[in-house]
Formats: structure tokens, sequence, C-alpha cells
């Protein structure tokens, strides 16, 4: 038996096989069928648009010779994209396979569509004579472009935000809840300055809300403008129109979009390629989480709740494996990947157009599906987890080396109000605690022995490692 031979046909990537569950919200908007859909609402805008005006002369038509549609046309036309169904999805793959042309077979779809419109509305219709008006003075990519750009204009706003909003949320809850939660910390993974927990999760809050308003204010351009962005065969059949204002007018308050005045064939994919960089660097930064929470994880800062059931090993029956984030941690690199050859490939384009953009761009739906798996999987880690305080507190407790910064530091102040035997601070310092293990008694001793003044004495004698946090509590308000 060929596993080719199967049906329905078994899935080559895991996004639409194993992962389907948790990347088919983006089926809506950046799949095949999502794509020729929008298509479709392009074309029908524009007929509607060139039948019927716009403004100040709404319903007196901008190509002669068409007589304005009327309410009851105008949503005929637009269900044509509304009911593009499994059925709709087969009619368009006939035609495509005798076009070898996706979009020239959404142009035949819309006229089988108005050859249906006088049985469908039940009497005469203005459609019935509109096939020349389909597609009118557009090349391709004058409907590819706006096409994709409000497929991934609303799977950014539709599913990737509202999840990556979803993390950055829960990092703001746990930040608020653990400010005052003291822990070690590394550098260098050395025993460091200690922190708190709260203040941790809030660096990564903050850093992804600042990408986040990258995202919000992110342009998604759009043009129509012809073969070589001319305007060239709109002028030669109607010279009296200002097509620019035109091309404008759609692409603005008919497509949501940003226009984009100068292209050559292709609207040049600048925008795309700043999207798809501000994402990759949230990839960066989410995977930075990802392996950070995995090391503490590893070091006994966190705790993983066991789900019922669930398998860590094969062979060791005690582990509890950190896969969600394992798991994030290689799709957020794959979905990088992806997005920074888009970044690249998208931007260059053979003088006035070459076709390498095109299958390109048939990859964006999975860089954001890996994006999107990544997403998911980290947020359902990050519900799986939570602070092992006791550990926490061993761990600060087994380290009061790391006072001495606040100690030597105080030395400094007081050497340079002229107090004797505080000179060199840091090196004495250092000969008592480096390469030592040191207690909460050697503190207190060699604080005892220098000429402190009985209040910073009395400050530095009450400070214990997990106390010495400076002001972490209070950064976390910044998070906002």
């Amino acid at each position: 038996m060929k596993l080719t031979d199967i049906s329905p046909a078994i899935a080559l990537t895991p996004l639409d096989g194993r992962y389907h569950n948790q990347t088919s919200t983006l089926v809506e908007y950046l799949s095949e069928p999502a794509l020729n859909r929008e298509r479709m609402r392009v074309e029908v805008e524009w007929m509607i648009l060139l039948a019927n005006g716009y403004e100040a002369n709404q319903f007196q038509p901008i190509v002669k010779g068409v007589n304005p549609l009327t309410d009851e046309e105008c949503s005929y036309l637009r269900s044509i994209p509304e009911n593009f169904d499994a059925e709709g999805i087969a009619r368009h793959a006939a035609h495509e396979a005798i076009t070898h042309h996706d979009v020239k077979a959404v142009e035949y779809y819309i006229d089988d569509a108005l050859d249906e419109a006088e049985n469908k509305l039940g009497r005469a219709t203005e459609l019935s004579n509109l096939k020349t008006l389909v597609h009118f003075s557009c090349t391709s990519e004058d409907i590819n472009n706006l096409s994709i750009a409000r497929c991934v204009k609303q799977a950014v706003l539709n599913v990737y935000r509202p999840n990556l909003e979803a993390i950055v949320d829960y990092l703001v809850k746990n930040a608020n809840e653990y400010r005052d939660l003291s822990m070690l910390s590394l550098t260098h993974g050395q025993p460091a300055t200690p922190t708190t927990l709260g203040k941790e999760l809030a660096v990564f809050a903050y850093r992804l809300r600042r990408q986040l308003r990258h995202l919000d204010t992110q342009e998604y351009l759009g043009k129509l403008n012809g073969a070589t962005g001319t305007f060239g065969a709109h002028l030669a059949a109607f010279p009296e129109v200002d097509w620019i204002s035109v091309s404008q007018e759609f692409v603005e308050n008919r497509m949501g979009l940003q226009w984009n005045p100068l292209t050559t064939q292709i609207e040049s994919h600048d925008w795309q390629a700043e999207l798809y960089s501000t994402v990759s660097h949230i990839n960066h930064i989410l995977h930075n989480l990802a392996v950070d929470v995995w090391m503490y994880i590893s070091r006994g800062i966190f705790v993983q709740v066991p789900v019922k059931g669930a398998t860590g090993s094969s062979t060791m029956p005690h582990k509890v494996n950190p896969i969600r984030f394992e798991n994030a941690e290689a799709n957020l690199e794959i979905s990088c990947s992806l997005f920074d050859t888009l970044c690249a490939t998208l931007t260059e384009s053979r003088w006035q157009r070459d076709l390498t953009d095109s299958t390109t761009q048939r990859n964006v739906g999975s860089a954001f599906g890996y994006a999107l798996l990544a997403l998911n999987n980290l947020l359902g880690g990050l519900k799986s987890i939570h602070p092992n305080k006791e550990f926490m507190a061993k761990e600060l407790d087994e380290n009061w080396e790391v006072l001495g910064e606040p100690i030597q530091t105080a030395m400094r102040a007081e050497e340079i109000a002229g107090v004797p035997g505080m000179e060199r601070p840091y090196e004495q310092v250092k000969e008592l605690m480096r390469g030592h293990h040191i207690s909460q008694s050697d503190v207190e001793e060699f604080i005892k022995s220098r000429n402190f003044d009985a209040n910073t004495a009395a400050r530095l004698q009450a400070m214990t490692p997990e106390s010495y946090t400076g002001f972490a509590s209070q950064l976390v308000d910044f998070i906002d």
C-alpha cells in the first residue's frame, strides 16, 4: 500500500498533520483557498467601484457605457467570495487546470457567477453583460498584492497578535504576582546579584510589548496601477478618468490598505519585509524566554505540573520533560528561518517583474504557522509550571558571597568620605570571598572588622541575599 494512494491525502508537513488543531485558525487567512477568496473580493469590489463610482459622484460610473449597479446586484457580486465553499474550490481548480494561471481562473470563476446571476436573482440584470468589467485594466499582481496584504493583515490581527498578547498578559500577571519573590541571579552561569522572579518575567513582558507596538503601527501597502505601474492601459481606455485618484480610493477606502503610488509591476513588498522582520525579532525574544525557562526548570527554580497519563521518558518513569518549551524553541527557529528568507527574497525583483516573489509568498502561511505553534506551546508550558519557593530561598542562603557587591560599594562611599581602612575596597572583598564558600557569619565578621559608621554597619548587617534585590519589585511597574 502506497501512502500516496490513501484518501484523503496525507499531510506532508506537520502543520497540516500532527499539529493541525493548533494551527488551523490560519487556514481562514493564509491558505490557498483563502487567497483565492480574497482575490475574488478584490475583483468584485473593483467592478463595483468602476460601475458605481465613489464619494461625490456615487452612482456615476467611472467606466462609460455601464449602468450603475443596484444594491441587490452589489450584494450578489459580494456573495461570490462569501459563498466560496468546497464546491467552489473544486470549480476554481478545474479552471486553473486549464488556464495554468490561478488569477485567470478566478476571473473565469466570476464569469461563471455572472452567467448564473439572472437565474439566481430571478430577473434580468446588468450583471449578465459585465464580464468585460472583470479584471478591467488589471495585471495579476494588482489583484495578488492587494489580496495577500489583506490576508496577512487579517491573519496578524485576528490570529497571531491575540496569541502573542495572551503570552504577554500571562507574563504581566505573573510578574506582578512574583514581584517580591527573591531569586539568585546567574551571570555567566555564576552566582550574582539577587533579583526577583517577577522582575525577570517583567523584562520579557516589556520587550514583547515594545514589539506589539511595532505590530500595531505596521503599514500594509497595496497598489493598483497596471502592468508596470504606469496606468498605461487605464489611460488608453479612458484617458479622461483620474485613475490615480481612483486607485488611491480603491486601495485605501475599499481595501483598507496604505496606497503605494510608485511601483513596478509588483508592489515592492517592503512592508512585508518590515512585518516579517518584526515577527522574527519577536520569535528571537520568545526563544530567549523558552531557553531561560527551560534552564530555570533544570536548575529547580520552576517545578512542572505533571500531566496525568503523559509519559516523560519511555524508559525512565520519573521524568517530567519540559517538552513544550523545547517544542516552542525548535518551531521558533524554523519560523525565523522562513521569515528571514522572506525578508531577503521579497525585497528584490529583476527589473519590472520576476516570479520569485510569487512562489516565496506561498510560504507565508508556514512561517506564521510555526510561529503560532510555538506560541501555543510556550503558553501551555508557562501555565504548567510554578516557582519552587523553598528551593529559591535555599539557593539564596547558600550564596552569601553575592553580598560582596554591596559591601565593597559601601566601602567605596566610606573611602570617598575619608574613613580610614577603606582603601582598595574591591580588593579587600575579593580576597575574602572569591573562590571561597562564604557563610553568614563570615560576612558579619567582615563588616564588624571595618570602620563603617553605625548606620551603614547596621544596614549591611541586616542585609541578606534574599533582601538584596534593590528596586526589582518596583521596576515591575514599568511594564506599563
